[in-house]
């Protein structure tokens, strides 16, 4: 074994031995997150449950709202990348076009992710477990001194460990980073996420068990004769989630026209009007994973479903508006939960649909309408299957997530967390002076780079690569070396515009040859 093959492995070695710390750290912290926000919610429901019989409390409830409202939203104004989800935070640092301290970050998204989700608000911790793994990994890289390319490692790392503790799903978690966040799918990036996510899960598993997230459990298979169902699904979904992107995307130009009301004052209307929610339908409360697996034991009623799908969809999207801390990946699944059960009961009272699917058709559209909002239907599929616990939909699953895919890329859609980081970003934009970066981009099949030898393609001005990721090896490159599909190139460059210039990289390494 030569010298370099040594030196690889070994930096092979520390970085496995760094995924599986940050796993572990974040399975920790996200599982404690998890388990705080559902021991608030269920604090909620039993304390409306004793205001029915003294309805005074309500008084003291109301006014308690008000001032935690008003301080997670001097919180989120004073601190504005723990606003929302957090995800489109994380893909622009995967993406070098945006950066931030870990921990100011960590602590502050824990407690007020903890407060406005476990009060009831109909907001997502999942969003929310994603950045806390993401500042883990970014904490971890840094502690150990790594390069750029490590540093992101790290980040792709924690923010896929987040999804796995928060929705006991690994698989999906990785493929969910790789395909959504990080548009990376090189094995430097996956072997290391992959680690992270099953050491994250196992630490969760220690805590909540085995039992799926998602019980949603169901008596009969979907017959191939009723496949066709599937097909009017997915187009339904399509055009619902194209609706959701433009709504979800537009919510900060609409609040922005609110000139009379203050941003750290907003979290109190979603604050306020969560009480009669709570009062009446404590079930829905949250991100909705009670509801989820209660919707099957609900009467069988087309009036009640629909009323559900818009009250979730109304009050998810004030929620995510007040800017606090909460993401919208579960809000989207509990969506989709309820509009299978709206179209099953549609099709039962015409009467081309036994009753009996309903549980079904719950999980088909689950995946349906989030894989046609993020745009990954690879995610949709295994995050369904994984959390279902079940094999069983597999065929169903894909169809109607390819379905409604289509439909909203036929509509122009994006996908939604790409362009929710451009909105934030775009509030952030200034002139930078000239100054040394390091950038990475990874080489996709048939783009420009793909079989090109470095010194037959024109790079920007003052662009140097300085290395070459293939698989486990490490290459130095020189003019003559010949770039392949999957290398992941590290680019020294003199830049005041890093982000365009990874822009014109990226498309470099996407865009098909002519």
């Amino acid at each position: 074994m030569n010298k370099q093959a040594i030196v690889n492995q070994d930096s092979q070695v520390k970085q496995m031995i760094r995924a599986i710390i940050i796993g572990l750290l974040t399975g920790l912290v996200v599982s404690t997150f998890r388990l705080i926000i559902q021991h608030l919610l269920e604090f909620v429901s039993t304390s409306f449950a004793y205001f029915h019989h003294h309805p005074t409390g309500l008084i003291y409830w109301a006014a308690g709202s008000v001032i935690l409202a008003l301080i997670l939203g001097q919180l989120a104004q004073r601190y504005p990348n723990i606003k929302g989800s957090g995800i489109p935070q994380v893909e622009g640092q995967l993406k070098c076009q945006f950066d931030e301290k870990w921990w100011p970050v960590l602590w502050r998204k824990y407690l007020g992710g903890i407060f406005a989700i476990g009060s009831g608000l109909f907001l997502g911790r999942e969003g929310p477990s994603i950045q806390l793994g993401a500042t883990i990994g970014q904490g971890v890289a840094e502690t150990a001194h790594v390069n750029s390319l490590n540093r992101r490692v790290g980040i792709a790392s924690g923010a896929a460990a987040g999804l796995a503790a928060a929705f006991n799903a690994p698989i999906a978690s990785t493929i969910f980073i790789l395909e959504e966040v990080y548009h990376n799918f090189s094995p430097l990036i996956w072997l290391a996420t992959f680690i992270s996510s099953l050491c994250s899960n196992m630490v969760s598993m220690t805590i909540f068990g085995l039992k799926p997230v998602l019980n949603v459990p169901y008596q009969y298979e979907l017959p191939v004769s009723l496949y066709w169902h599937l097909i009017i699904l997915g187009i339904a979904l399509g055009f619902l989630g194209r609706l959701y992107q433009i709504v979800i995307l537009r919510l900060d130009h609409w609040s922005g026209k609110l000139t009379w009301l203050k941003p750290s004052v907003y979290p109190v209307i979603p604050f306020l009007l969560v009480i009669p929610v709570a009062w009446y339908l404590p079930y829905t409360l949250g991100g909705g994973n009670q509801l989820i697996a209660e919707l099957r034991l609900l009467p069988f009623s087309l009036t009640l479903f629909i009323g559900l799908f818009v009250l979730r969809f109304v009050f998810s999207m004030i929620s995510y508006g007040s800017q606090l801390p909460g993401g919208i990946f579960l809000p989207i699944l509990t969506l989709g939960a309820v509009l299978g059960a709206v179209y099953c009961t549609l099709m039962v009272k015409v009467g081309i649909l036994p009753a009996r699917y309903l549980p079904n058709f719950i999980i088909y559209a689950m995946a349906g309408y989030f894989a046609c909002i993020s745009k990954a239907p690879f995610t949709a599929i295994l995050l369904i299957t994984e959390m279902v616990g079940s094999l069983a939909h597999l065929m169903p699953l894909a169809m109607v997530s390819i379905i409604a895919y289509l439909v909203v890329d036929a509509l122009h859609g994006r996908p939604v967390y790409t362009a929710m980081f451009e909105n934030f970003i775009g509030l952030r934009a200034e002139k930078k002076p000239l100054h040394q970066e390091t950038l990475s981009v990874t080489i996709y099949p048939g783009s420009e780079l793909d079989g090109c030898q470095i010194a037959d393609y024109s790079w920007p001005a003052d662009c140097i690569v300085s290395l070459i990721y293939r698989g486990e090896d490490k290459i130095i490159p020189n003019g003559k070396t010949i770039l392949l599909a999957g290398d992941t190139l590290l680019i020294q460059a003199n830049i005041s515009d890093k982000n365009k210039l990874q822009e014109i990289l990226e498309r470099s390494s996407h865009t098909p040859k002519m």
